[in-house]
């Protein structure tokens, strides 16, 4: 029996790689917290969900088909966590059994007897999984899980456990072990065959005396240990074969629950994910998928998942609508949401590549090959390099594993130089990514690199700039304009240097554009600003 409730056609390899350098791209868009809040504290479901996360589909047909899976576990949660339990317990009746099979200090009648336990420990949970089948199977729509009821209901049927249950109780050779042998030219011997008992098995008149004998015995002295261990060995040689094979059929029942709980866990952690993100009241959809040409990207009210599941506030989500535009480029005040929107695009784009919901009202974008992030980092305490050659080298090892249509988010690179070395090295090395079919998307503050893209390639790239009031707050919104010579960090200055009061207005100076870039703070000393923790909001 098959799973695939993560592929149609396969199981999930649960056994491969993560990607190269998973660690940059789970630590620059803060995976940790979506996966806490997937697993809620199992150890297993945060291995799970790593491992399918991170993997990412390239097929749209394929994300769909866990979409439609999905859809089915969000309207009928108890019966995927119903049949989770089982495959739970049945891996946790393995390591309370007494007795294992398969070691190598242990003989054939050991291995037999631990088989048989756990098969029968394995057939209990095999009926529980029947039963959810003959009860749910009508309830679901999706392919995946039609399919897995409909093979349960087929596979594990009546005369399946009538045949399981008869073979393992014979197993237990409760009337002793029947065995044929023949005499080899040396008397040794030879084709051992173990034999339904009751073939052999004498009658009552046999075992009262007064039967004619069917068959010849006899029988060891209690103190004969040499004889007591040829027969085990001649024992051993006769139900080697049926050993090794009810040894196998453990194994196979067991790697079925063990598949079984891993792909259903995966599901299970979405449904954990669900649970949170409703409590928040946060907009979920079910994103669309397209080929990974030509390019296409839209979204409306996009959030941050994991700022979501962390922030006590109300989290501000953005509208971007980039199709046929391969280059997103994110400019403006500095604080003013900038990284967050970064951050919210790869969660966003590895939650719909592994079959999840996002955290938005809608989301529509290519899938990529491969997922890469080149998020600022601090200097190197050790002094070993500096920052710009640090910045170079993981450039370096994202594009040796870089495919077509592979996507890139950069998060201030290449600011370990001056502005004119900066936004060249960043204007040669996106060009080039651009060339090679890959998305990017590039928050800077250098205004010469936005410019540059701005003069020639203006209809290729959309232009992102963080919004700033008036009086010098943020509120968090992206707009398409233009990029500005200025990410008023002296908003910055002033607010945690303690001159700007939150109250204060400020004369705001025009600038040729008709943007305000500078203005004229009041005389006097003012009361310190408000200082919320904006989480590096960009």
């Amino acid at each position: 029996m098959k799973v695939h409730l993560l592929h149609e056609t396969r199981d999930f390899d649960f056994g491969a790689d993560l990607p190269a350098r998973y660690e940059d791209v789970a630590r620059d868009l803060e995976l940790a917290t979506l996966l806490g809040a997937m697993a809620d504290g199992d150890k297993i479901l945060s291995q799970v969900s790593a491992k399918v996360l991170l993997a990412c589909l390239d097929d749209p047909e394929a994300i769909r088909y866990r979409q439609r899976v999905l859809a089915d576990c969000l309207a009928q949660p108890q019966i995927i966590r119903e049949m989770y339990a089982v495959a739970v317990g049945a891996l946790e009746d393995k390591r309370q059994l007494w007795g294992g099979y398969g070691g190598s200090y242990q003989n054939a009648s050991s291995n037999l007897m631990g088989a048989v336990r756990h098969l029968e420990a394995y057939v209990a949970r095999l009926r529980q999984l029947r039963k959810i089948a003959d009860d749910h199977a009508g309830k679901c729509r999706s392919y995946g899980l039609r399919t897995l009821f409909a093979t349960l209901r087929r596979e594990l049927d009546d005369e399946y456990f009538g045949e399981i249950s008869y073979h393992l109780k014979q197993l237990q050779f409760r009337a002793g072990a029947v065995i044929s042998a023949e005499l080899d030219r040396d008397n040794s011997g030879t084709g051992f065959v173990l034999r339904d008992p009751g073939d052999a098995r004498r009658g009552w008149k046999e075992r009262l005396g007064i039967a004619p004998r069917s068959s010849y015995s006899f029988t060891l002295a209690p103190r004969d240990e040499a004889g007591a261990e040829i027969l085990a060995s001649l024992t051993g040689r006769g139900i080697n074969l049926v050993a090794n094979a009810a040894a196998q059929s453990a194994d196979h029942i067991g790697g079925y629950f063990t598949m079984l709980r891993a792909e259903l866990g995966f599901y299970v952690s979405c449904l954990n994910l669900a649970g949170r993100l409703e409590t928040k009241g946060v907009p979920v959809t079910s994103p669309e998928p397209t080929q990974p040409s030509p390019p296409a990207f839209s979204c409306t009210d996009l959030r941050d998942a994991c700022l979501e599941l962390t922030s006590r506030d109300r989290v501000v989500g953005n509208d971007a609508q980039a199709d046929g535009k391969p280059l997103v480029i994110i400019t403006g005040a500095n604080s003013g949401g900038k990284s967050t929107f970064l951050r919210s695009v790869g969660v966003a784009q590895l939650m719909m590549q592994c079959g999840l919901f996002v955290t938005a009202s809608s989301y529509r974008a290519n899938v990529t090959r491969g997922i890469s992030t080149h998020f600022i980092r601090e200097e190197d305490p050790g002094m070993t390099s500096g920052r710009l050659n640090d910045e170079l080298k993981r450039m370096s090892a994202i594009a040796s594993r870089l495919e077509p249509h592979g996507l890139v988010l950069f998060n201030e690179s290449f600011a370990g130089t001056n502005e004119r070395e900066g936004s060249e090295i960043g204007y040669q090395i996106v060009r080039a990514l651009l060339d090679a079919d890959v998305t990017v998307f590039f928050v800077t503050h250098r205004f010469a690199f936005a410019e540059r893209f701005r003069r020639l390639h203006a209809r290729s790239t959309l232009f992102l700039r963080a919004e700033r009031q008036p009086d010098g707050r943020r509120n968090y919104k992206l707009a398409v304009k233009d990029p500005l010579p200025t990410s008023y960090g002296q908003d910055l200055y002033y607010r945690l240097g303690g001159w700007l009061d939150e109250d204060s207005a400020l004369t705001p100076a025009a600038s040729p554009d008709g943007e305000q870039r500078t203005w004229t703070l009041p005389a006097g000393p003012q009361a310190p600003a408000d200082r919320q923790d904006e989480r590096d909001r960009g």
